[in-house]
């Protein structure tokens, strides 16, 4: 014995599957926004909590790696909660501050290495998960 489904059940059982991944990314961002913020208030405020190390190719002082990671950590948690409230903004800017994160977190992976690890993870997770929503799904009227 089959059941039908409606169109009308397939656009909730899409919309709410749209709005879990989006709310899904938008807590990740949050998450790893705020972690970014601890980190660069950690470089820019104690330098000794970082490992040391020599010959770098993209060594910078300590403190201006705290600076850059505060400042994307500042803009992760704008951008996710700009995803929460379904900005449609938000979806494009979070996918660009997830990359730049884990391309910054890359690079400092040297200096703070689990941590980094973590974050990229996270920040790969936020990708994935807004660029398998259909964006038509979320934003439909119901």
């Amino acid at each position: 014995m089959t059941t039908s489904t409606t169109p009308h059940q397939r656009s909730d059982t899409a919309k709410a599957a749209a709005s879990g991944l989006t709310i899904f990314a938008s807590v990740m961002l949050f998450v790893s926004g705020g972690m970014d913020i601890c980190r660069g208030l950690m470089g820019v405020l104690e330098d000794e909590v970082f490992l040391v190390t020599r010959g770098y190719v993209f060594e910078f002082d300590l403190t201006t790696w705290g600076w850059i990671h505060l400042a994307f950590g500042v803009i992760a948690v704008g951008v996710g909660v700009g995803l929460f409230v379904a900005a449609t903004w938000a979806r494009i800017m979070g996918v660009i501050i997830a990359a730049v994160l884990m391309i910054a977190n890359f690079l400092s992976l040297p200096y703070y290495p689990l941590w980094s690890l973590i974050l990229i993870a996270i920040d790969g997770f936020v990708i994935w998960a807004l660029c398998v929503v259909d964006p038509e799904a979320l934003y439909e009227p119901s």
